[in-house]
């Protein structure tokens, strides 16, 4: 949320069921405070979808499951208790995964490094954080989980790589994802019409 900028937030139908759609704003901090805003007008379940640098070879366009992420933002910790990762709540990820697999996409489970500081993402940490078993880097997925567990909602989220810094001494010209935005949207509502209207995952 922010003073200076509006965010709509738009009602729409999706093969009958009534969706919120909206765009949440970059960073821990301020994506986390939208969705609490979210939450407290009664949002039960939730999906997010974004962009993500690789920190390993992973060609563009490539959808990505996160189960759990890094903890290298602040907001998470107003949450939940300090921890170095944060797991995704499983059903979500099964929900995610079966839409997936249900329109033929390939797909790769990762851990993530969720981190505030992008300018300070350099050689001598991306290099730590593959050794940590990271995968990816982004900004806002251990605050978003962190939210979701303390409210008690149903979230989860579906990457796709844009960026890399798999190898910082070769700079690699991309197109930060954008033949994926529209269809990454596509796979959130059908992951999200795969839920019941009382909040509790279907059988799956």
């Amino acid at each position: 949320m922010s003073a200076t900028k509006v965010s709509p937030v738009y009602q729409i139908s999706y093969k009958g069921q009534d969706i919120c759609l909206a765009q949440a704003p970059v960073g821990s901090a301020p994506a986390a405070q939208f969705m609490d805003w979210l939450i407290g007008y009664g949002v039960k379940e939730m999906i997010s979808t974004g962009t993500c640098g690789v920190l390993v070879s992973i060609a563009e366009n490539r959808f990505l499951v996160p189960v759990k992420a890094l903890r290298d933002e602040g907001t998470s910790y107003h949450y939940v208790a300090p921890s170095r990762y944060i797991d995704i709540d499983p059903k979500m990820l099964r929900l995610i995964e079966k839409t997936l697999l249900a329109q033929g996409l390939a797909y790769q489970e990762v851990i993530t490094w969720s981190t505030d500081g992008f300018y300070r993402e350099t050689k001598e940490k991306v290099a730590y954080r593959q050794e940590e078993g990271c995968s990816v880097v982004e900004m806002e997925c251990s605050a978003l989980a962190a939210v979701a567990q303390l409210r008690g909602i149903l979230w989860g989220q579906l990457l796709f790589t844009a960026d890399t810094l798999a190898d910082v001494e070769v700079y690699d010209q991309r197109n930060w994802g954008a033949d994926s935005f529209s269809f990454a949207l596509h796979l959130c509502l059908e992951v999200l019409n795969t839920l019941e209207k009382d909040g509790k995952a279907t059988d799956f």
